[in-house]
């Protein structure tokens, strides 16, 4: 919590704080139950809350304006098209499992105004815990994962995979996550001893962004398209869109009839094979403190979410082609769904300063209109998400 806050923890009796995540490898892929990589970083969304004793949920946001009300023992209604409805779909994954009959008192605050890092899996999970406290459940880091997932899914109407829910939940200061979307089966890596300080920078391109706004869910179906295409290709049985994914099918099936697909499918299912093998070369990396190796890969998996996956705005495109030619960066890459938002690096932390410096002159020089928004941040990897 930055000096500049307000101190809720004096007259608020519950803290929550739940990170923001960064994805280094394994982008676009967890919808399609690939392999992923990710951290906790140590900025993300604080909730204070006083639980009541009647069913009534009052929410206060530093961020948004407006308050938000609701009761929680109801079943729970449409969209409302406001930020609350991050706080109703808590509810209402939690409404499926058990019967909710406390409220709560809370105000919600996020430390950085920069869309890609996950903010919204970050709220889901802050509401999922405090609603949970609430009303006496307990909950395992891995239940309130998938409760959150569902939540974004089934009532936020996002169609992602787990990846941001498991960093944000799971995440464990120093060690790279990294998670199997088709098992859920998951490994907390440590930082080799022989690995050199690294921090992320976070460089937010002055473009806000959301999701449902922009090309995300076309994007996943076109890979559960290309998935249907080599299948009925390789006459196995179909199932229905909504349950078909890349993981069903093997690179070898893909590469056999990869010049008879459309292009635009054949796209989408190269970057999927191509990510697969990066993530599997940066674990190794990783394990062996290879941050030169690591960020390479890192490198080119935005490579080929720009050429194959076909996502980038210009703006994101000019800031992560400023930190190829950026002493200190090791690599990185768009941030969430890379189609407004920020760019994240691995960097050297002793050339902090002049990266914050050659990186806002690179981008301000193409895109002098964002010099009041453009904004570089620099963050540590954290534990995940925790009452505080």
């Amino acid at each position: 919590m930055g000096p500049d806050r307000v101190n809720y923890t004096q007259f608020m009796q519950f803290h929550i704080f739940s990170p923001y995540r960064v994805c280094p490898l394994g982008a676009h892929v967890d919808h399609q139950r690939g392999l992923v990589t990710g951290f906790a970083i140590d900025k993300g969304v604080d909730l204070w809350f006083d639980i009541r004793s009647d069913s009534e949920v009052n929410l206060k946001s530093e961020t948004f304006s407006g308050d938000v009300s609701f009761n929680i023992a109801t079943p729970s209604l449409v969209k409302q098209g406001n930020w609350g409805d991050y706080a109703r779909g808590a509810k209402f994954a939690l409404q499926k499992r058990f019967k909710l009959e406390n409220g709560i008192d809370g105000t919600i605050a996020g430390s950085l105004p920069v869309g890609g890092l996950s903010s919204s899996a970050a709220v889901l999970i802050a509401y999922v815990m405090a609603f949970a406290k609430a009303n006496n459940i307990q909950l395992t880091p891995f239940e309130v994962m998938k409760i959150a997932s569902e939540a974004e899914r089934e009532y936020i109407g996002l169609n992602n995979g787990l990846l941001d829910q498991a960093c944000i939940a799971l995440g464990k200061k120093d060690h790279l996550l990294m998670l199997d979307c088709e098992s859920n089966e998951y490994r907390l890596i440590p930082k080799a001893a022989s690995m050199p300080d690294f921090e992320f920078g976070i460089f937010f391109s002055g473009l806000t962004r959301s999701l449902m706004s922009s090309d995300y869910n076309l994007r996943v179906t076109e890979c559960k398209t290309a998935a249907w295409i080599v299948q009925a290709y390789e006459n196995v049985p179909l199932k229905t869109h909504d349950k078909t994914f890349l993981r069903d099918v093997s690179e070898s099936m893909f590469r056999r009839h990869r010049d008879e697909m459309p292009p635009r499918f054949a796209r989408r299912a190269e970057h999927f094979f191509g990510e697969h093998k990066r993530v599997r070369e940066g674990i190794t990396a990783w394990e062996t403190g290879n941050l030169e190796w690591f960020g390479s890969l890192s490198k080119a998996s935005c490579e080929s979410s720009i050429h194959c996956y076909e996502c980038g705005s210009p703006e994101l495109i000019a800031i992560y082609e400023a930190m190829l030619t950026t002493p200190g960066i090791y690599g990185g890459r768009f941030s969430g769904a890379g189609f407004k938002g920020a760019c994240i690096a691995l960097i050297d932390p002793s050339r902090r300063e002049s990266i914050e410096r050659e990186i806002t002159e690179k981008y301000l020089s193409k895109f002098p209109q964002y010099k009041d928004s453009f904004r570089c941040f620099f963050c540590k990897s954290d534990d995940g998400a925790r009452f505080v």
